[in-house]
Protein backbone atom coordinates (compact mmCIF):
# COMPACT_ATOMS: atom_id res chain seq x y z
CA UNK A 1 0.00 0.00 0.00
CA UNK A 2 1.32 3.41 -0.94
CA UNK A 3 1.99 5.84 1.78
CA UNK A 4 -0.08 8.78 0.63
CA UNK A 5 -3.04 9.63 -0.89
CA UNK A 6 -3.35 8.25 -4.62
CA UNK A 7 -3.27 10.52 -7.39
CA UNK A 8 -3.69 10.50 -11.15
CA UNK A 9 -0.52 12.34 -12.85
CA UNK A 10 -1.99 13.44 -16.39
CA UNK A 11 0.97 14.58 -19.07
CA UNK A 12 -0.08 16.19 -22.27
CA UNK A 13 2.11 17.65 -24.97
CA UNK A 14 2.14 17.88 -28.62
CA UNK A 15 4.44 15.07 -30.31
CA UNK A 16 7.96 16.35 -29.95
CA UNK A 17 7.70 18.13 -26.46
CA UNK A 18 9.66 15.11 -24.82
CA UNK A 19 6.43 14.07 -23.11
CA UNK A 20 7.41 10.01 -23.09
CA UNK A 21 10.86 10.71 -22.49
CA UNK A 22 10.02 13.12 -19.20
CA UNK A 23 7.11 10.48 -18.30
CA UNK A 24 9.67 7.17 -18.32
CA UNK A 25 11.87 10.09 -16.26
CA UNK A 26 9.11 10.46 -13.85
CA UNK A 27 8.48 6.29 -13.56
CA UNK A 28 12.10 5.65 -12.75
CA UNK A 29 12.08 7.96 -9.85
CA UNK A 30 8.62 6.94 -8.61
CA UNK A 31 8.97 3.24 -9.04
CA UNK A 32 5.86 3.08 -6.84
CA UNK A 33 3.66 4.71 -9.40
CA UNK A 34 1.81 2.58 -12.25
CA UNK A 35 1.71 3.93 -15.68
CA UNK A 36 -1.98 3.74 -17.08
CA UNK A 37 -2.25 1.42 -19.86
CA UNK A 38 -4.24 2.75 -23.08
CA UNK A 39 -6.64 0.63 -24.90
CA UNK A 40 -5.94 1.42 -29.06
CA UNK A 41 -7.29 -0.54 -32.18
CA UNK A 42 -3.77 0.08 -33.99
CA UNK A 43 -2.12 -3.40 -34.74
CA UNK A 44 1.04 -4.37 -32.05
CA UNK A 45 4.23 -3.48 -33.28
CA UNK A 46 6.98 -5.62 -32.96
CA UNK A 47 8.69 -5.22 -29.85
CA UNK A 48 4.98 -4.46 -28.23
CA UNK A 49 3.16 -6.17 -25.76
CA UNK A 50 -0.62 -6.45 -25.34
CA UNK A 51 -1.44 -5.17 -21.23
CA UNK A 52 2.36 -3.45 -20.77
CA UNK A 53 2.45 -1.04 -24.23
CA UNK A 54 -1.24 -0.80 -24.82
CA UNK A 55 -4.38 -3.64 -24.47
CA UNK A 56 -5.01 -4.25 -28.06
CA UNK A 57 -8.77 -4.92 -29.46
CA UNK A 58 -10.57 -4.17 -32.36
CA UNK A 59 -12.69 -1.95 -33.56
CA UNK A 60 -16.05 -3.83 -32.65
CA UNK A 61 -14.69 -4.56 -29.30
CA UNK A 62 -13.71 -0.72 -28.51
CA UNK A 63 -16.60 0.41 -29.81
CA UNK A 64 -18.72 -1.77 -27.39
CA UNK A 65 -16.94 -0.28 -24.60
CA UNK A 66 -17.95 3.09 -25.01
CA UNK A 67 -21.64 2.38 -25.41
CA UNK A 68 -21.01 0.76 -22.63
CA UNK A 69 -19.48 4.05 -20.96
CA UNK A 70 -16.22 2.00 -20.30
CA UNK A 71 -13.94 4.50 -20.55
CA UNK A 72 -12.79 7.90 -18.49
CA UNK A 73 -11.77 9.19 -21.96
CA UNK A 74 -11.58 7.93 -25.98
CA UNK A 75 -10.32 9.15 -29.12
CA UNK A 76 -10.01 8.58 -32.86
CA UNK A 77 -6.22 9.73 -34.17
CA UNK A 78 -5.47 8.71 -37.48
CA UNK A 79 -7.79 6.06 -38.22
CA UNK A 80 -7.32 4.08 -34.70
CA UNK A 81 -9.38 4.43 -31.46
CA UNK A 82 -7.43 5.07 -27.75
CA UNK A 83 -9.09 5.02 -24.60
CA UNK A 84 -8.52 4.97 -20.87
CA UNK A 85 -10.45 2.36 -18.93
CA UNK A 86 -12.53 3.43 -15.72
CA UNK A 87 -11.57 -0.01 -14.64
CA UNK A 88 -7.92 0.18 -14.87
CA UNK A 89 -8.09 3.28 -13.01
CA UNK A 90 -10.58 2.48 -9.90
CA UNK A 91 -8.37 -0.50 -9.31
CA UNK A 92 -5.51 1.49 -9.24
CA UNK A 93 -6.86 4.10 -6.97
CA UNK A 94 -8.47 1.18 -5.10
CA UNK A 95 -5.30 0.24 -3.80
CA UNK A 96 -3.55 3.29 -3.56
CA UNK A 97 -1.69 3.16 -6.71
CA UNK A 98 -1.19 6.63 -7.56
CA UNK A 99 -1.07 6.09 -11.42
CA UNK A 100 0.67 7.81 -14.80
CA UNK A 101 -1.18 9.03 -17.82
CA UNK A 102 0.41 9.79 -20.93
CA UNK A 103 -3.30 11.43 -23.27
CA UNK A 104 -3.81 13.92 -25.26
CA UNK A 105 -5.21 17.46 -24.36
CA UNK A 106 -8.98 16.59 -24.61
CA UNK A 107 -8.73 13.11 -22.64
CA UNK A 108 -6.65 14.95 -19.75
CA UNK A 109 -9.27 17.25 -19.01
CA UNK A 110 -12.05 14.37 -19.11
CA UNK A 111 -9.91 12.26 -16.62
CA UNK A 112 -10.04 15.55 -14.80
CA UNK A 113 -13.65 15.92 -14.67
CA UNK A 114 -13.94 12.37 -13.87
CA UNK A 115 -11.16 12.15 -10.88
CA UNK A 116 -11.02 15.56 -8.52
CA UNK A 117 -7.32 13.76 -7.40
CA UNK A 118 -6.16 14.62 -10.90
CA UNK A 119 -2.63 16.66 -11.39
CA UNK A 120 -2.89 18.01 -14.95
CA UNK A 121 0.64 18.81 -16.46
CA UNK A 122 1.66 19.78 -19.93
CA UNK A 123 4.73 19.78 -21.56
CA UNK A 124 4.94 22.66 -23.86
CA UNK A 125 8.07 22.99 -26.46
CA UNK A 126 9.95 26.15 -26.38
CA UNK A 127 8.37 27.20 -29.45
CA UNK A 128 6.20 26.37 -32.63
CA UNK A 129 9.47 26.86 -34.45
CA UNK A 130 11.38 24.09 -32.27
CA UNK A 131 8.57 21.88 -32.24
CA UNK A 132 8.50 21.73 -36.04
CA UNK A 133 12.64 21.12 -35.97
CA UNK A 134 12.29 18.32 -33.74
CA UNK A 135 9.55 16.60 -35.76
CA UNK A 136 11.39 16.99 -39.18
CA UNK A 137 14.57 15.92 -37.24
CA UNK A 138 13.06 12.54 -36.24
CA UNK A 139 11.97 11.85 -40.04
CA UNK A 140 9.22 9.50 -38.92
CA UNK A 141 6.20 11.16 -41.17
CA UNK A 142 5.06 11.93 -44.56
CA UNK A 143 4.79 15.55 -45.20
CA UNK A 144 1.01 15.57 -44.80
CA UNK A 145 1.21 13.31 -41.10
CA UNK A 146 3.83 16.30 -40.34
CA UNK A 147 1.33 18.79 -41.36
CA UNK A 148 -1.65 17.56 -39.46
CA UNK A 149 1.16 17.10 -36.36
CA UNK A 150 1.71 20.54 -36.16
CA UNK A 151 -2.03 21.82 -36.92
CA UNK A 152 -2.72 19.76 -33.64
CA UNK A 153 -0.03 20.84 -31.93
CA UNK A 154 -1.47 24.42 -32.00
CA UNK A 155 -4.96 23.10 -30.86
CA UNK A 156 -2.95 21.34 -28.13
CA UNK A 157 -0.87 24.42 -26.81
CA UNK A 158 -4.44 26.25 -26.96
CA UNK A 159 -5.65 23.95 -24.01
CA UNK A 160 -2.25 24.50 -22.07
CA UNK A 161 -3.43 27.20 -19.45
CA UNK A 162 -6.53 24.47 -18.35
CA UNK A 163 -3.64 22.75 -16.81
CA UNK A 164 -2.81 22.98 -13.04
CA UNK A 165 0.95 23.09 -14.28
CA UNK A 166 3.30 24.07 -17.61
CA UNK A 167 6.28 22.62 -17.55
CA UNK A 168 8.60 24.27 -20.52
CA UNK A 169 10.93 21.88 -21.71
CA UNK A 170 13.78 24.44 -23.08
CA UNK A 171 16.30 21.93 -21.27
CA UNK A 172 15.08 18.11 -20.91
CA UNK A 173 17.11 17.90 -17.91
CA UNK A 174 15.80 20.73 -16.48
CA UNK A 175 11.93 20.23 -17.37
CA UNK A 176 12.53 16.54 -15.63
CA UNK A 177 13.60 18.04 -12.58
CA UNK A 178 10.73 20.40 -12.99
CA UNK A 179 8.03 17.50 -13.15
CA UNK A 180 10.18 15.80 -10.26
CA UNK A 181 9.63 18.92 -7.70
CA UNK A 182 6.10 19.20 -8.86
CA UNK A 183 5.22 15.63 -8.12
CA UNK A 184 7.13 15.90 -4.57
CA UNK A 185 5.20 18.57 -3.56
CA UNK A 186 1.83 17.24 -5.02
CA UNK A 187 2.00 13.49 -3.05
CA UNK A 188 2.87 15.54 0.38
CA UNK A 189 0.04 17.50 -0.08
CA UNK A 190 -3.07 16.24 2.01
CA UNK A 191 -6.32 15.98 0.02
Amino acid sequence: MADHKAKLFVFSAPSGSGKTTIVRDVLKNFPEFVFSVSVTTRKKRQAEKDGVDYFFITEEEFKKKIEAGEFVEWEKFYDYYYGTLKSFVDDNLAKGLSTVFEVDVKGALNIKKAYSNSVLIFIAPPSIEELKKRLTERNTETEEDFKKRIERAEMELSFKNNFDYVVSNTDLKWAKEEVKKIIEKEISEEI
